[in-house]
């Protein structure tokens, strides 16, 4: 433990304090042999300020501002001569230095030992103070400007200025995270001692160029990021930045209308179908219609309508609450929600898959996805038994189908109307197309890589011609050397260590039989856990497994089931609600996005990687189905999210680019909501630029923005004034 704790400080304890006392007797020598003749030309004979010349500009100073003096000389300050120190006060202060040094050595070493901060040996007390910030949610810039995340930094027009008293705190990442880890798209660059992104610039953030020293021009923003400061770099003084005005935002007015819906809550409708509260609900809806919103997206549940036995379904509380939207002259887009609310971020009820489900799910839990724990997730059913009869009669299919028809015939005057503009087909959890490899509830946090979808199998059916038919219970690990080779026979379901549920089993054992390859019939053994970070293992390591033989047949195979899926669900949908558009929604899983094997990406059943588009098969199997592509978290901005999260190497906006433009590229239509609760203008402002991209030759843009969600936060006045505007810039009227 001692080794692994001095290979990540650097240093021990005891060298600690070794090199804290050479420093103190380096700065004694210094003190002792120190030359005055820093001194020496502070005052020009002019009387003008040191470090200024006539033109107001500045320049280098062999000793800097302040610098010591020695040898009985002196140093004019502000007209005067400073006397030199007494021999006993210069005694002292090496004392008080040698007392301040030790105990910040002690310090540095506990939060090594004990703390898993990654500081280095001779870290100062303003890098301990950064730590300690950043871990508290802060963010400590290189010239010492600290201010809150987010939150805090949008409402802010300028961020606090820095003195030159603070130094540049080293950059540390958060807890234990190499400086190795990287950060990607943005760069902090010492010049001048400003810190300046890399990335583009963002509405409400101007530009200004400053001249600096050597009459070099650097652009300086001025946002929270870029603080006005004062510092030294190469011996060169720089002036403080003066703030700047905000740039005008970009002008909307003329550009094409996106029609603005909104999310009603999750609970609109209680587990006795029954619409609650429709006053309140009536008045915020009035309210909505007054500011032109077009529509409302309502989840229409499973776990309700179907809730007590099979085919029998309950539409009452939908019928009510569709009359109040047509009433108030709303549209409609409608979710055929087949997975369970409850457990994930953002959920605030509990509605769980219908009781006959979980009845046939207690006799038989291979209904449900397992991970490899061995626990099931009933938050939707696998795609392996989309074709198997274990429903009571009926295929997984079926039952959507039986469920989309019901919806089509009861709703029928809804749709003649044109009040239902769009359906959204639920695919998977949270009605997105995915596997659920990141269960809150299984433990999962952000930004951990997830899972595959993956269990120990617990029992081994063989079939063997010189033997008669027996079952082996509870046999794991099993390895084909381990057969007699005078037993002959057919194997059935032999599993290789890590394994799916026995229908998605199925399914992969046909497709390594096919590559002939027989015993890549299994899951990777090495893809980590929940909370695993790429590097940590060897499937999604640099160079890993994902990109071997095996691992581009399994990912293959893996993300080839979740678009067969879609694509017999869409296509029964497409038969329910012939002559409506139809849409599926796609997550936006933008962490590790930055690192070559999109881990989280891979787990959750999109297979793209560095080297390959994952998302161009997807739509093009939507397009053959004439459906509509939903995709989430157009409002975050990168910047932030290494601001945040630097250790997650997130990338949201080159996510949305990569997925919009795939879903253009074929020409289906392109509809977007946002990813978590927005009510700044920060937020509107990136998701009206994704929206309408400027200078797009083609004028592409998106179909429909779809707002998360109806609550008492966004009617606040403040709030409610923010997505007002909003709506106007989407609808093109400025």
């Amino acid at each position: 433990m001692a080794q692994e704790m001095e290979k990540l400080g650097g240093t021990s304890e005891e060298e600690d304090e070794e090199e804290m006392e050479m420093e103190v007797k380096e700065e004694d020598d210094e003190d002792e042999g120190g030359s005055g003749s820093a001194g020496a030309a502070v005052m020009g004979m002019t009387g003008t300020p040191a470090g200024e010349d006539m033109g107001g500009r500045y320049f280098e100073q062999p000793g800097g501002i302040g610098g010591g003096s020695g040898g009985g000389e002196g140093m004019m300050q502000g007209g005067a001569m400073r006397r030199p120190r007494p021999k006993e006060e210069k005694e002292r202060t090496k004392l008080r230095e040698r007392h301040r040094r030790a105990i910040t050595a002690r310090i540095l070493s506990g939060l090594r030992r004990h703390g898993n901060y990654n500081l280095r040996a001779r870290a100062d007390i303003n890098e301990v103070i950064a730590a300690l910030a950043r871990e508290a949610g802060w963010v400590v810039l290189p010239d010492g400007t600290t201010f809150p995340s987010r939150s805090s930094a949008s409402s802010s027009p300028q961020a606090p200025a820095a003195t030159s008293s603070v130094a540049p705190a080293q950059i540390q990442p958060i807890r234990g995270v190499s400086p190795g880890g990287g950060f990607r798209s943005v760069e902090y660059r010492p010049l001048k001692g400003v810190f300046t992104p890399t990335a583009a610039s963002y509405d409400g953030r101007s530009r200004t160029a400053v001249m600096m020293g050597g009459h070099r021009e650097r652009m300086v923003e001025s946002s929270p990021l870029a603080a006005s400061c004062t510092d030294g770099v190469d011996g060169k003084q720089v002036t403080d930045i003066p703030p700047t005005q905000r740039m005008p935002e970009r002008d909307f007015a003329g550009t094409p209308y996106v029609p603005v819906y909104v999310m009603l809550p999750l609970g609109v409708i209680n587990m006795k179908c029954e619409l609650v509260d429709p006053d309140s609900l009536i008045k915020q809806l009035r309210i909505l219609k007054s500011v032109n919103v077009d529509g409302v997206m309502v989840d229409c549940w499973w776990g309700i309508v179907e809730a007590h036995a099979s085919q029998e379904y309950n539409w009452h509380g939908y019928k009510k609450l569709f009359q109040i939207v047509r009433e108030l002259k709303l549209k409609l887009q409608v979710v055929m929600s087949f997975h369970e609310c409850g457990g994930n971020i953002g959920d605030d009820v509990c509605i769980p898959l219908p009781h006959w489900i979980a009845e046939i799910g207690r006799s038989n839990p291979d209904i449900f996805f397992t991970d490899g724990e061995g626990r099931r997730n009933p938050e939707c059913l696998s795609w392996g038994i989309d074709k198997e009869r274990v429903l009571r009669g009926r295929t997984g299919l079926e039952v959507y189908f039986d469920y989309m028809r019901s919806f089509r015939v009861e709703f029928d005057e809804f749709f003649e109307d044109g009040i239902i503009s769009e359906i959204e087909v639920g695919l998977g959890p949270c009605g997105e197309l995915r596997y659920p490899s990141y269960p809150v509830k299984h433990g999962w946090r952000y930004p951990g890589i997830g899972e595959f979808q993956k269990a120990r199998y617990s029992f081994v059916v063989l079939e063997l011609s010189s033997y008669s038919h027996f079952t082996l219970m509870h046999w794991q690990n099993i390895y084909f050397p381990a057969f007699d080779p005078e037993i002959t026979g057919h194997i059935f379901d032999i599993l290789h260590g890590m394994c799916y549920d026995q229908y998605l089993m199925k399914s992969l054992r046909k497709a390594a039989e096919a590559r002939g390859h027989s015993f890549w019939a299994r899951g990777p053994e090495n893809a980590g856990s929940y909370n695993s970070r790429p590097h940590e293992t060897g499937f999604f390591c640099d160079g890993g497994d994902y990109d071997s033989y095996y691992g581009r047949f399994f990912l293959n195979w893996y993300s080839q089931v979740l678009v067969d899926h879609c694509d017999r669900v869409l296509s029964l949908a497409k038969l329910a609600f012939e002559g409506t558009c139809i849409a599926a929604k796609i997550s936006g899983i933008h962490w590790w996005y930055k690192t070559a094997s999109h881990a989280a990406e891979l787990t959750a059943g999109f297979y793209n990687p560095c080297n390959r588009d994952g998302y161009a098969s997807i739509a093009s199997m939507l397009k053959k189905h004439g459906a509509a592509l939903n995709f989430t978290c157009v409002e975050l901005r990168t910047l932030d999210q290494h601001e945040e999260f630097p250790e997650a190497l997130a990338d949201p906006e080159g996510l949305v680019w990569q997925v919009l433009n795939a879903a253009w590229d074929v020409c289906i239509p392109v509809a977007s909501e946002n990813a978590l609760p927005c009510h700044d203008r920060d937020g509107y402002n990136k998701i009206l630029e994704n929206s309408k991209p400027m200078h797009d030759p083609d004028g592409r843009h998106l179909s429909a923005f779809t707002y998360l969600r109806l609550s008492p936060d966004l009617m606040e006045r403040h709030n409610f004034l923010e997505f007002e505007r909003f709506v106007k810039r989407m609808h093109g009227k400025y």
